[in-house]
């Protein structure tokens, strides 16, 4: 009875390959389309600074080292997207950005197990990503020495240019569309054969009523 089954199924495959094909030819040809003329580029770049502790937290510093860092963190990340921040560093470099596009393209991490801050930058031009981190870094290195009263701030790598863009990526975009296409295609094969009740053979003739086939009509241009 499987053999039986699994056959009916690789036939009923077999007889609509062509939608297979011609819905995953067109799925995966939007696909690159978009990912190449549509959707705009993304870049992402990073620098990289080493903060001491605030002169109040020195004294803490075996009690909780993880939940302090989680603490210094948080209040880097604020600093680093404050309005005295964001308004000295744009003006600087000539832009005007609202606080939900800065919220989008400005992320400050603490890289695990370290004092170490990362500044990351999305942007559209890999060379504007460089640079407002670069400028960032800059103005938050002074900001966050006055407001924390930390001496020791030195920048570990500063911001570099990305040769490529981190989205999109066309070639992932379109194996995932492609594979997509593939299983609703033949998803919904499988839905149309099964409320498909006319009967095309003489095979189904005999399996469905039990009766012999006496003659067959032949189809005549």
């Amino acid at each position: 009875m499987e053999e039986i089954d699994l056959k009916k199924l690789f036939l009923i495959l077999r007889k609509r390959l062509w939608v297979i094909i011609l819905v995953t030819t067109l799925c995966t040809a939007a696909s690159g389309l978009i990912s190449y003329f549509i959707l705009q580029p993304e870049y992402l770049t990073f620098t990289t600074l080493m903060i001491g502790r605030p002169q109040e937290y020195k004294e803490k510093m075996e009690y909780n080292d993880v939940l302090l860092n989680q603490k210094l963190v948080s209040t880097y990340g604020e600093i680093a997207k404050s309005r005295v921040v964001a308004k000295e560093w744009m003006s600087n470099l000539g832009l005007s950005l609202t606080y939900e596009e800065l919220d989008k393209k400005i992320d400050v991490t603490l890289v695990k197990d370290t004092e170490i801050i990362k500044i990351t930058v999305k942007d559209k031009q890999g060379e504007a990503a460089a640079q407002i981190a670069n400028e960032i870094a800059k103005v938050f290195m002074k900001h966050v020495a006055r407001i924390m009263n930390i001496e020791n701030i030195q920048v570990i790598d500063r911001a570099e240019v990305p040769l490529k863009p981190e989205k999109p990526k066309p070639a992932i975009y379109m194996l995932i569309a492609s594979v997509l296409s593939i299983m609703l295609s033949i998803f919904f094969i499988f839905v149309y054969e099964y409320f498909d009740n006319t009967v095309k053979t003489q095979e189904e003739i005999e399996n469905y009523f039990m009766l012999p086939v006496l003659g067959v009509i032949p189809k005549v241009q």
